[in-house]
């Protein structure tokens, strides 16, 4: 679904501005179809977007690899490269786009996906489509406070202010069906929100700085947040990353403003968990927390793999 509106028809009204407004007529019927059409065009830099970047490298049509789980099945087959975070190849893409997995699990928004493939893998038309700026603000503000859960602020890039108002030729916030109502049951919280399959453990391990297996003595609410007391019991180490010896020895994690959201894994504090987390500033925040089930597949599976397992670039993303 696109809109166009003021600056759309200031740009001009002849032949190439209507087949313009033709070919993005159809896309707003047909989202997915309509890409199989562009093979490659040429870049024409106009003042259509004021403020975002313009690309030197021409663009293509290329497409949407299998392997780009953030995308592959966002509706369309194709994409244009250079997108519009200004990633030229496709191995940047791959590496950019892996990261942000972890947040689109979270289902903090029915359009978090739209979002981010609006911008990672742009929809292929005669002209770059931006997500409308009241997209980026309904993904941001339903969004923002789950990567916060995680020491994670909203990133430059995905600043709303860059993006058009809606009366401009963009995207807007996807209206399907009935408008989601609240749901009475309280969500659980972030890091306790996760299944166990090999991929959401590997996704996560890649977002964290440390991962551990580890039993759990006490847990305790502190200022709004929840403070998990590590048993004194050894700790196997997966992966060390920021911890330091003397946090081994007196190891104590928070799930932050987790006081009252619900965490089933920690119902009950028998036997071993996987834990993995971040340092921000003075404390360790917990990413994701997993019993520790001997007969889980999926654990097993990803536990081999974790060493060898190729880790896109998670951090750089949200600073």
């Amino acid at each position: 679904m696109v809109r166009q509106g003021s600056r759309g028809q200031s740009a001009g009204t002849g032949p190439a501005t209507a087949a313009a407004v033709l070919a993005l007529a159809l896309f707003l019927l047909t989202w997915a179809a309509s890409a199989e059409e562009y093979d490659y065009y040429t870049w024409q830099s106009d003042s259509f977007h004021v403020g975002m970047p313009f690309y030197t490298p021409r663009p293509q049509c290329v497409d949407i690899p299998a392997d780009l789980r953030l995308c592959h099945n966002v509706g369309y087959k194709r994409m244009r490269l250079p997108n519009l975070l200004e990633h030229e190849t496709m191995a940047e893409v791959r590496q950019q786009a892996g990261s942000w997995v972890p947040l689109l699990a979270k289902q903090c928004h029915s359009d978090t996906q739209v979002f981010l493939c609006s911008l990672f893998t742009p929809i292929c038309l005669d002209r770059p489509i931006y997500p409308c700026r009241t997209l980026c603000e309904a993904v941001r503000d339903r969004c923002a406070p789950v990567m916060e859960t995680y020491g994670f602020p909203w990133p430059d890039m995905l600043k709303c202010d860059k993006f058009p108002n809606d009366n401009d030729l963009c995207i807007p916030v996807q209206l399907t069906g009935n408008p989601p109502t609240q749901t009475p049951v309280a969500k659980p919280c972030p890091p306790c929100d996760n299944t166990l399959e090999s991929d959401t453990i590997l996704d996560h391990f890649c977002a964290s700085d440390f991962a551990l297996k580890m039993k759990i003595k006490d847990v305790k609410k502190e200022k709004g947040d929840r403070k998990l007391i590590a048993s004194h019991k050894k700790k196997k180490v997966l992966k060390m990353g920021s911890l330091r010896k003397r946090d081994l020895k007196k190891l104590v994690l928070y799930i932050k403003n987790g006081a009252e959201c619900p965490c089933a894994q920690l119902d009950s504090l028998s036997g071993s968990y996987l834990i993995m987390g971040r340092r921000v500033k003075q404390q360790l925040l917990l990413m994701a927390i997993h019993k520790w089930d001997k007969r889980s597949r999926e654990l097993r599976f990803a536990v081999k793999h974790i060493k060898s397992h190729q880790c896109p670039t998670y951090h750089s993303l949200f600073q």
